[in-house]
This record gives C-alpha cells, structure tokens and sequence, in this order.
C-alpha cells in the first residue's frame, strides 16, 4: 500500500462521506469537519429537513459539496436508498459515519417495551443496517472504505435511567469489533470512537449538577466539543489510521481514567 505524505492524511478530495443523524448537534459538526477536508458529504436527517438543509447549505457555502437526504435508518429499504442516494449524486461511498442515535431517559423499573425497542432500533439495529448497505457498496467498488461508529462511555460505565441506552451503545462497540473482522479481507475498516459529554447550547442550564460533576473530574478541565469528536472521525477514516480496524477510540478529556475506589 502506497504511504500518503503527511500533509494528505486528512485530504479527502473525491471520498464521499454518509454521515448519520447530521442535522444537529454532533452530526452537524462531523458533517462539516468532512466538508472542510473536501469530502462530498451526504447529510443525513430523519425529521429535521430545515436543519439537514442547513448543514447542506453551510458546507456548500464554505466551498465544499454536500447534499441532505432523509432516511429513518432504523429500516433496510431506507438504509440502502440512503447509500443509493450517494452512489446517485457522487458515484459512490467511501466513509460511512454511523452517528444516528436517540438518548431519552427511562427509570429501569417503569421502561417501557416500546422504549426499549424504539432505543435499541435508534442506537444499534441502524448501526447495522447501516454498515451492512454502506459495506456491500464498498465492497462492489472494491476500493474498500472506512466505517466509524459513533458509540459513548456510557458502553463502559454504566448510567442510571440509560439501560437501554447503555445496553445498545455496547453492542455498537462489539458490532464494531466484529464487523472489523469480518469485512478487513475486502479492505473496509471498521471502528468507533465513544465520546464523553459534549457540550450543546442550554446543557448547563438543562443539567447542572451533571455538568458540574463532570467538569470536576475531568483532567483536562472542560467539557467536549463537537469538532474534538469530529476530528477523532475524521482520522479513524483516514490513511493515518490505515493499519487501525476494530478499536474504539476514547474521545473523553480523560474522564475515564478516574478510580472506582
């Protein structure tokens, strides 16, 4: 395999990029993180076609090409419309960013069955459906491609009121783990990166004690960023990353290497 130059690691000129669940929040600043670095980025949205629109427009404002499609991945036929959208407008897929996801709260006691699914489907089944269209396009291209899956510490320490939530972010890393094994032969890797708290705007007024524990503990003293996830994607996609498939990358400010006891 030819070794780029470093300053053609982060260069993704002519890759197309699938980004799920891009319509807002942390979606919206891994679409734009690969808009910047030159992709042709599909934004993805379910119920938010204005923000799926914006994310479009501003990374097409920026110089960059992108288009917004809506899916809800938590269904096959949609899934593989969504990679056919991309194979229709760029002539193919060589990322996919499986982002897509919902985070409610649900005491474990008074969950409801439909809860349980509705958070599994989001948060994991899409995951797959996902992979699985995306994969076969890859591998029908034989160029291979790169894969990543947005998990969460929570798949590592667990959460009060997020069973279901947990539960389906921790399959998502072991589905990362085995999907790497399968699918390493025709070249596609696959990871995921699980990242801490991420700031959004009203997070602070919306859950202050959580944020303030948080920035207590964390060492390197504040909460996440969009971009800092953003950019852990950007280089598990890339060539710098070209000998990595299977990991999950940490993207925490640390908050992780506390004790127990």
């Amino acid at each position: 395999m030819e070794v780029p130059p470093v300053e053609r690691l982060l260069d993704f000129q002519g890759k197309v990029v699938i980004v799920t669940g891009a319509g807002a929040g942390l979606g919206r600043g891994i679409a734009a993180r690969f808009g910047e670095a030159g992709a042709s980025v599909v934004v993805h949205y379910n119920r938010s076609a204005e923000g799926g629109d914006a994310v479009a427009k501003a990374i097409v404002s920026r110089g960059g090409t992108a288009i917004a499609t809506r899916a809800d991945v938590t269904r096959a036929d949609d899934a593989q419309q969504l990679v056919a959208s991309a194979v229709d407008a760029f002539g193919g897929v060589d990322v996919l960013v499986n982002n897509a996801g919902t985070y409610p709260i649900d005491p474990l006691l008074q969950m409801t069955e439909d809860s349980w699914d509705k958070v599994v489907d989001a948060n994991l089944k899409s995951v797959h459906l996902m992979t699985q269209a995306a994969a076969r396009q890859m591998a029908e291209q034989g160029k291979g491609g790169a894969v990543v899956n947005v998990a969460t510490i929570e798949a590592r320490n667990p959460a009060a009121l997020h069973a279901h939530y947990t539960a389906a972010k921790a399959g998502v890393v072991m589905y990362t783990r085995t999907a790497a094994l399968e699918l390493g032969r025709r070249g596609i890797r696959v990871n995921s990166v699980s990242p801490g708290l991420i700031d959004r705007e009203g997070l602070e007024r919306d859950w202050p004690d959580g944020v303030n524990r948080y920035r207590a503990k964390v060492p390197l003293d504040r909460l996440g960023r969009p971009d800092d996830v953003a950019d852990a994607c950007l280089f598990l996609a890339s060539p710098a990353a070209r000998w990595i498939t299977g990991a999950d990358l940490l993207v925490d400010g640390g908050i992780l290497t506390n004790t127990a006891y």
